[in-house]
């Protein structure tokens, strides 16, 4: 085979970075083959040389100079999978000033200070991707840049963060507690010790940002998504989802919403959005078990579209890495460069208050005479209007389960208030959204 070998330098050799590195070795044959000319690593840069890890490197691979690394004179490409913002931020924007192509897998860096990087490699003409930044081996980014370029995508609904299914799945399934469940996904090695980037939702935050900003076109950062996560999920929260028909998932919603212009006419804006729903057990989603990840994609053209498969692990996520890498090596022979940040709709991002959707509120009442059509002018006043109500009586007291139909979430935030302050309600136990049912 023709022409100089392309030289790969990998930043990180952790549960990813060791099986990028196991990958190049074990498929050198055939990744030339595909690329056009052999790929060889050059180097691989690491926090301590003598760490243990679970790939044998040649000796004089490993550096703790990962500056020196990226801007040596024979490396072509980047990895990056050390993951945070520092030192990564600077070691990526360092490699793509002295003209390498990046893979990164940096879902945190991308969704805090995308733009930055994107206006880096095009500067230098160079590539950026970054597919396992998502949902793992699940090809979804490609799908949203390229195979979806011709079409306008509505709506992009996603299971991506496998360690919250697992949890989620295990209360549903097997009736284990929040704590429970959250200790077995930690022994079974599903979350980490401090597992709360992903109990809290950042974690999907930073995913939902980077869907958003490539379904729609716009720039939307991790702080333009509002985050909860399932901490605060209960037993009950889930026996009401099965009595709806209904499953909880962590669900990462990214929308296209119709507003109202300056000029009085209408516009569309952006809605990301992190949080706990219901979603009927009849939705493609419902069935996403342990900790698998899914995202369900809306397009006016294509319909609706399923991409499920593993969300995260070392080989599943190396995979998507390889998948980029073998893209940008090609690019690389041919002398062209992949597409780069697509902004141009520059939509606005809604806040919170104005995001539609359905709720689900159980509230504890004085069971009573009239507390019942209380509760309902209170709803009505504050413009929720009530799709089914459920009471059930428990000595003194009694639970009133309320589904709204479609309201702002700043309506129904009034609505709560305003049911707190009433002498008949003891407390409103829980809200829950609901999605993928008509509104």
């Amino acid at each position: 085979m023709d022409g100089q070998p392309l030289k790969v330098a990998v930043l990180g050799c952790g549960v990813v970075g060791s099986q990028v590195v196991r990958l190049l070795d074990e498929q050198a044959g055939d990744l030339a083959a595909r690329v056009g000319r052999p790929v060889q690593l050059a180097g691989v840069a690491v926090r301590r040389i003598d760490a243990p890890r679970d790939v044998l490197l040649p000796e004089g691979l490993l550096t703790t100079d990962a500056a020196a690394l990226v801007a040596r004179d024979d490396v072509d490409l980047v990895v990056e999978v050390i993951g945070g913002i520092e030192p990564a931020r600077t070691l990526i924007l360092s490699a793509l000033e002295h003209g390498k192509s990046v893979v990164t897998a940096n879902k945190a860096l991308l969704a805090e200070d995308g733009p930055t990087l994107f206006e880096a490699a095009e500067k230098a003409g160079r590539d950026l991707y970054y597919e396992a930044a998502v949902a793992g081996a699940i090809p979804i980014l490609r799908p949203l840049r390229e195979s979806l370029a011709g079409d306008r995508v509505t709506r992009v609904l996603g299971i991506v963060n496998g360690t919250t299914n697992f949890i989620l799945d295990k209360m549903d399934t097997q009736g284990s507690g929040f704590t429970e469940a959250l200790e077995e996904a930690q022994d079974l090695g599903y979350a980490e010790a401090d597992p709360t980037a992903d109990v809290e939702g950042f974690d999907a935050a930073a995913k939902a940002a980077i869907l958003a900003s490539l379904a729609f076109h716009t720039r939307v950062t991790a702080s333009d998504v509002h985050r909860e996560g399932i901490s605060e999920v209960s037993a009950a929260d889930i026996a009401s989802a099965k009595d709806m028909g209904c499953v909880v998932k962590l669900l990462a919603i990214c929308e296209l919403r119709t507003t109202e212009g300056t000029d009085g006419g209408a516009e569309e804006a952006v809605a990301v959005r992190v949080h706990p729903a219901m979603i009927p057990r009849s939705h493609p989603l419902a069935s996403v078990r342990e900790a698998y990840n899914a995202v369900f994609v809306e397009s006016e053209a294509a319909g609706q579209l399923m991409f499920y498969g593993p969300g995260a692990g070392g080989a599943p996520t190396a995979s998507a890495v390889m998948g980029d890498l073998v893209t940008v090596a090609r690019n690389l022979v041919s002398g062209t460069r992949g597409a780069g940040e697509s902004a141009y709709t520059d939509r606005a991002v809604l806040p919170m208050g104005e995001t539609r959707t359905r709720y689900h509120v159980a509230i504890d009442v004085d069971d009573r005479a009239g507390v019942l059509a209380a509760v309902a002018l209170a709803f009505a006043e504050h413009g929720v209007s009530i799709q089914t109500v459920r009471q059930e009586g428990r000595d003194d007291d009694a639970q009133l389960v309320v589904v709204s139909h479609g309201a702002t979430d700043a309506q129904l935030s009034a609505t709560v208030e305003h049911l707190r302050g009433m002498d008949t309600v003891r407390d409103v136990t829980s809200v829950m959204r609901v999605e993928g049912a008509d509104e």
